[in-house]
């Protein structure tokens, strides 16, 4: 059974709404800190602020990158990656670019992501890799984890969580079993109750990317240790 901690240390606590304010990216970084969380979801906008807010915790600062389309070129996408990481960040998650895939563009997506997760790599900096599962058919998903396979970002995640619809128990066990142990799953969209966090990560998910963090911890120890 998983602990408490080991549970909060499994979130990406995230924010990534275009209204957001300075003050609620304060409370976002002193609810992860509090509470032991992996990662702070950001616009990479916000990568500064939040790296010197966290600046004495070990929570990392991630940054979405080509977020929420992924209908930017590979330059920009780049150069978002590498400006985010020159501000503090940690961990990246970028979208691929979907039409691209949609067009059976396969070398086009591969050298997307390879671009990507070589700057990451260069840097010591966490890769993730958006499919946006929603848009997507199961061939398609599959074609990005045999391309991701390729790459080896060092996760690959199903969805932004702006789409038509979020992480699904069925995606995570389609992409766990497509790359095994040699990439991580990222669960990540409408998850916003223990029992739906539980199934990801007993599907395989080993992290989860949520704006519902503390309500989840809560329901865990009021379930778990009354």
């Amino acid at each position: 059974m998983i602990s408490a901690k080991e549970l909060a240390n499994l979130f990406d606590h995230t924010l990534l709404k275009a209204y957001a304010a300075e003050q609620d990216f304060e409370v976002l970084c002193r609810e992860a800190d509090q509470n032991g969380f992996k990662m702070v979801a950001i616009n990479s906008a916000q990568t500064a602020l939040c790296k010197r807010l966290l600046k004495d915790s070990a929570v990392h600062v991630g940054a979405a990158i080509g977020f929420p389309l992924g209908q930017t070129t590979i330059e920009s996408k780049v150069f978002e990656t590498k400006d985010a990481i020159a501000n503090g960040a940690d961990e990246i998650d970028y979208v691929v670019n979907i039409s691209k895939l949609k067009d059976g563009q396969y070398d086009y997506i591969e050298e997307e992501m390879k671009q990507i997760v070589s700057v990451c790599r260069e840097h010591h900096v966490i890769s993730k890799v958006i499919f946006e599962n929603c848009y997507l058919t199961d061939d398609e998903k599959k074609k990005l984890c045999e391309i991701a396979l390729n790459v080896k970002p060092d996760f690959i995640k199903t969805s932004t969580g702006f789409g038509t619809g979020g992480a699904t128990v069925e995606d995570v066990r389609l992409m766990k079993g497509c790359v095994g142990e040699q990439i991580k799953v990222k669960a990540a969209g409408g998850i916003r109750d223990l029992d739906t966090c539980m199934a990801m990560i007993e599907a395989g998910a080993e992290r989860i990317g949520t704006s519902s963090s503390l309500k989840i911890l809560e329901e865990f120890e009021a379930r778990y240790h009354e």
